[in-house]
């Protein structure tokens, strides 16, 4: 049975607390510690069914913005990138509580395609070799012997290509795949076209991520409004249906993007957006650079300090894992 925690010290005012996940795996995978197994995302999602107060994240916004009354503990759910699994495992659990959730997509990894970030995570899961020489790339060498030297590999790695531009981050990713040796890699792990048809239809909102998670502060004005753009047409052209959503790449204000894109998604016809600063929405927010959160804690009663003290603007960092906890 799923305990109702009494929050003691949930601020009075009205805030929203928004979600942020990426994939949710079968089972455990140590080299991706921040993504939660079916078991973990179940036990947190039954968590937050007693817990809060889950609403549709337009209809969340909406409210912000009009002033219309939010629920006690109001919460949206995300999902960034566009994983099968948010279809074939997350989606069931959402069912199962009665959950609404939004799933931002970077279309150009639909259809068998892989993200650069997975290419390197399961290209040193499956390397033959006990180190890895990328010098050829100004990446340095790196020891695989240990699951924590994986780890560290991982984590370097993905930390300097995931800001190159998409034509370097490709040759980079290429490189890495040869030099490990790792053989042929999963092509299903992305959503397909048709699979992001059967998650509109379930009622999931389907939200923008660009075409290729190209890191907005790496582009042009330009290149940059073309990537939200193509990625939101694509969208609707799939799913027959207005895209309104939209969630900056790896998501860090001030980094990743700044005050200077948000014109251009409003430009590109979205009516709200997120970022992966921690904190709460509240009726002065930016709509167009709203906060999102997960929390990580191994018990209920950790999530619900986690949640309480990020209601409460608390300032903390989140552990450090192989590549990402929140953002990506």
């Amino acid at each position: 049975m799923i305990e109702r925690l009494p929050f003691l010290f949930w601020p009075r005012r009205q805030i929203l607390t928004t979600l942020i996940f990426h994939r949710v795996l079968p089972l455990n995978d140590p080299l991706r510690p921040g993504e939660p197994d079916s078991a973990r995302f179940e036990q947190l999602m039954g968590f937050v069914s007693k817990n809060f107060s889950v609403l549709p994240f337009p209809e969340a916004v909406d409210r912000l913005q009009t002033g219309t009354l939010l629920p006690r503990r109001a919460c949206c759910i995300t999902f960034d990138d566009g994983y099968a699994d948010n279809l074939t495992i997350a989606l069931p659990i959402l069912e199962k509580y009665q959950l609404p959730a939004t799933v931002f997509i970077a279309t150009g990894y639909l259809d068998g395609g892989r993200m650069f970030n997975d290419a390197v995570v399961d290209a040193i899961a499956l390397a033959k070799k006990e180190t890895l020489d990328l010098r050829e790339i100004n990446l340095g060498v790196f020891p695989l012997v240990t699951l924590e030297e994986k780890r560290i590999a991982i984590d370097d790695i993905l930390n300097c290509i995931k800001f190159s531009p998409p034509e370097q981050r490709e040759r980079q990713v290429a490189v890495i795949l040869e030099v490990a040796d790792c053989g042929s890699l999963p092509s299903n792990i992305m959503l397909t076209s048709q699979q992001v048809r059967e998650l509109s239809s379930s009622g999931i909102e389907i939200g923008g991520h660009t075409v290729a998670h190209t890191i907005l502060t790496t582009l042009d004005d330009d290149r940059a409004l073309e990537e939200i753009t193509t990625g939101k047409h694509q969208l609707e052209a799939i799913t027959g249906k207005p895209v309104t959503s939209f969630a900056y790449p790896n998501g860090k204000p001030g980094r990743d993007y700044t005050e200077h894109h948000v014109p251009l998604v409003k430009q590109a016809g979205f009516a709200r957006a997120v970022s992966t600063a921690p904190g709460v929405g509240e009726r002065d927010s930016d709509l167009f650079q709203l906060p999102r959160f997960s929390p990580w804690g191994a018990t209920r009663l950790h999530k619900a300090w986690q949640l309480t003290r990020n209601a409460r603007g608390g300032l903390f960092e989140q552990p450090r894992v192989s590549h990402k906890q929140n953002g990506r």
